[in-house]
């Protein structure tokens, strides 16, 4: 696969990720714990019935410059007892209200680097939702891991927690590289970490993930990285375009002094890498995930029926509504989401004063549910056949084109570029065009605003 600079440079705007619809910048603060709350109760009689819990650790080591995630310096851990105390308190204020009858479809904590402490804590939380909730038959409870944090010991105590699912977050094999980005290698060799993970009468999943577009990195390099990655063979594997958004993570202004890699050349990297995994016999899925052809995200994509929550891709049957917990965590419920504050401070004084921490949100309106289930089906299907997914929803084709953009003027330029195929009663996007999706996705949105300085680049 070939892509021009030219039409690199065309399409590298800045647009929604659409991770979530509407994205995260319609989140307001107007709405308060009271408004969660409500949201909460409502989702008891919502579809889908299935939970999704989402546990957010904050504390990392150290921060890599990178890093756009909400996390903090681990320090003298003097915060992470007052921390966790907080995490059970609001468990229990949020899962008070949530119908007993209903099934764990999803664990996923994220961070900060949720194996940076000591990872008995994380076992005792598992034990919380487990002791007030029943799984379905193949609930997926994972974890993202910092590798040089990883030992055996804590290996067996995280797979006694529960854990079946381990993303691990290696981002480059060159030590050079991480050298760079401010990031420890692993101190065990990754597939030995993989073989522990797998050994046993329930091996847990793996995934590997990688970040292109970091100083120091070639397409050489890269390349060299994704080979061995595909050596060690995990079950599924990420390549992540680095995001720089300095205007809201300062730390990675260092990284402009360190040089980073031009678009172009970073579209190199992920067209190499996308092409070396195609080969290996791994299956694209969304934009930038890959995974082996027995995997159940394979198949639901074969069946046009992969789905994703802010969990990551999963299928129909085994997404859930999420309700996060933790220092900045959004919960992304059938009638809307809701945020806690982003201030570690702010977020434990509230908890202890018996208080949700909910800093923002936003109820969807009905349209707007509408238009989210069509964003999402086209983001992971990579196109739309309008009277499967209106069968799906139980409502009419003309109706729920009504909720998108839909004419074939919106998707002339497209077409021309031979990023996608329009019809009537289609759109299907052509291998070139799932690297520009996002770009379609916001021509479909009838609510898209081009503001700068809100949505990382495409590229």
């Amino acid at each position: 696969m070939l892509v021009s600079p030219e039409l690199i440079e065309k399409y590298n705007v800045p647009v929604p990720r659409y991770t979530s619809y509407p994205p995260a910048n319609y989140f307001s603060d107007t709405f308060g714990p009271d408004d969660y709350l409500s949201l909460i109760e409502a989702s008891n009689q919502a579809e889908p019935a299935h939970l999704a819990f989402y546990v957010h650790i904050p504390f990392c080591k150290k921060i890599c410059h990178y890093c756009g995630c909400n996390a903090c310096a681990l320090g003298s851990a003097s915060q992470v007892m007052p921390y966790l105390e907080a995490l059970k308190k609001e468990i229990d204020l949020v899962c008070k209200l949530i119908d007993p009858a209903r099934k764990i479809a999803q664990i996923h904590y994220g961070g900060g680097t949720p194996n940076a402490i000591d990872v008995n804590f994380l076992k005792e939380i598992n034990e919380m939702f487990f002791e007030r909730f029943q799984c379905i038959e193949k609930p997926e409870i994972a974890i993202e891991c910092h590798p040089a944090y990883l030992d055996f010991n804590s290996i067996d105590i995280l797979k006694q927690a529960g854990f079946n699912r381990f993303s691990l977050g290696i981002q480059d094999f060159d030590n050079k590289v991480l050298k760079l980005v401010n990031r420890e290698p692993s101190k065990i060799a990754v597939e030995t970490l993989i073989e522990k993970l797998k050994e046993g009468e329930k091996p847990a999943g793996v995934n590997l993930d990688f970040i292109y577009g970091l100083p120091g990195q070639s397409v050489q390099s890269f390349v060299e990285t994704i080979q061995k990655a595909i050596e060690i063979r995990p079950d599924r594997l990420v390549t992540f375009s680095y995001a720089h958004v300095p205007w809201l993570k300062k730390n990675q202004i260092i990284l402009e002094k360190r040089g980073l890699p031009h678009p172009d050349e970073k579209m190199k990297m992920f067209l190499a890498a996308h092409q070396i995994l195609k080969n290996a016999g791994y299956t694209a899925i969304g934009l930038d995930h890959y995974v082996l052809p027995d995997d159940e995200l394979s198949k639901a994509l074969n069946n046009n029926k992969l789905h994703r929550n802010f969990q990551g891709y999963c299928t129909r049957e085994t997404t859930g509504q999420v309700y996060a917990f933790g220092v900045s965590s959004i919960g992304q419920l059938e009638g809307g989401y809701a945020q806690n504050s982003k201030d570690l401070k702010t977020y434990i004084n509230t908890l202890k004063q018996g208080e949700l921490a909910t800093e923002k949100g936003y109820a969807l309106r009905e349209d707007q549910k509408i238009t989210r289930e069509i964003i999402t089906h086209f983001m992971c299907n990579k196109g739309i056949i309008w009277k499967q997914l209106a069968d799906e929803l139980a409502l009419p084709v003309d109706f729920l084109k009504s909720h998108a953009n839909t004419s074939n003027k919106t998707f002339e330029e497209f077409v021309n570029d031979k990023l996608m195929v329009f019809h009537e009663d289609s759109i299907e996007v052509s291998e070139t065009g799932a690297l520009f999706i996002r770009n379609i996705a916001a021509a479909l949105d009838k609510a898209y605003d081009k503001q700068l300085n809100i949505y990382s680049k495409s590229v």
